[in-house]
């Protein structure tokens, strides 16, 4: 039996149904915290929790979250997801925060999802997927777990989120990750002094070389040093602050991101090299 799990919304009294956004149930704000039921037609549903390091003008409306259903039969949105994963589950959460609401926050988010309409296995290839409006979406899995199905992952930016059976080979993913810090580090390379971005490429570097020699161990130990450089210079060498407004960029909130969904495909077991 599929179950959908009611919250409760307390902002110092529960919110009328109808303010509630588009496919959300309930939900609670707490602190930092977000924590919200996604319920929708054909029983599909999930619990979603959103988690920040500061925040500030944080609102169920100034997140702009919504949920809706996947039209399976939408040639652009399917076009979205890379080839060699399938959309395991027709659900899309949306956090799109209008620029006038007033939200910001410092380092990265932690958002966490958990459905029963799917079930976790040992090695299952299920994964969460991200992606801006429009854009195609990307693995930014950190972690998966029993209950039936948990995902989590750390975000510097706001996106559609999914679930998605990636049916890529694990040297596949690695390879796309690692190009894709590789890609995003050179991108913001002006955006921090220079000694910083050539230690950063220097860990990325040594990573990649540790995973074509087969070293696991030591291609986890330069993205947690690569990891421990941008937080020690975040918000002081790096930017680390976004913005409802868009005005500017969160580049150490997307480092972040971007090696933490990296390390955990070089933790997977079943490793496979380059």
């Amino acid at each position: 039996m599929r179950k959908i799990l009611v919250l409760a919304l307390f902002l110092g009294a529960a919110l009328p149904a109808a303010a509630l956004p588009p496919g959300i149930a309930s939900a609670t704000i707490d602190g930092n915290t977000v924590s919200l039921t996604v319920a929708l037609p054909g029983g599909l549903g999930a619990d979603v929790t959103l988690g920040f390091e500061s925040v500030s003008g944080l609102s169920l409306a100034n997140l702009g979250i919504s949920a809706s259903v996947v039209n399976l039969f939408d040639p652009v949105f399917l076009s979205r997801i890379p080839s060699g994963s399938v959309l395991a589950l027709p659900l899309v959460l949306h956090v799109d925060p209008p620029a006038a609401g007033g939200l910001s926050f410092r380092g990265i988010a932690g958002l966490s999802i958990h459905t029963e309409n799917l079930s976790y296995t040992i090695g299952t290839p299920l994964r969460l997927f991200g992606a801006h409006p429009g854009e195609s979406f990307k693995d930014i899995t950190n972690g998966v777990g029993a209950g039936s199905y948990r995902a989590r992952s750390s975000t510097g930016g706001f996106s559609d989120f999914i679930i998605v059976v990636d049916l890529r080979s694990l040297s596949q993913v690695l390879r796309n990750k690692l190009d894709r810090l590789d890609d995003e580090l050179d991108e913001y390379a002006g955006s921090m002094p220079a000694a910083v971005h050539n230690a950063l490429a220097a860990r990325l570097a040594a990573a990649r070389l540790d995973v074509t020699l087969g070293n696991k161990a030591a291609a986890i130990q330069e993205i947690d040093g690569f990891l421990a450089i941008v937080q020690q210079h975040a918000g002081v060498d790096i930017p680390d602050v976004w913005r409802a407004a868009r005005d500017v960029d969160n580049v150490a909130g997307y480092l972040r991101e971007d090696a933490l969904t990296l390390r955990f495909s070089l933790g997977l077991s079943g490793f496979l090299w380059l």
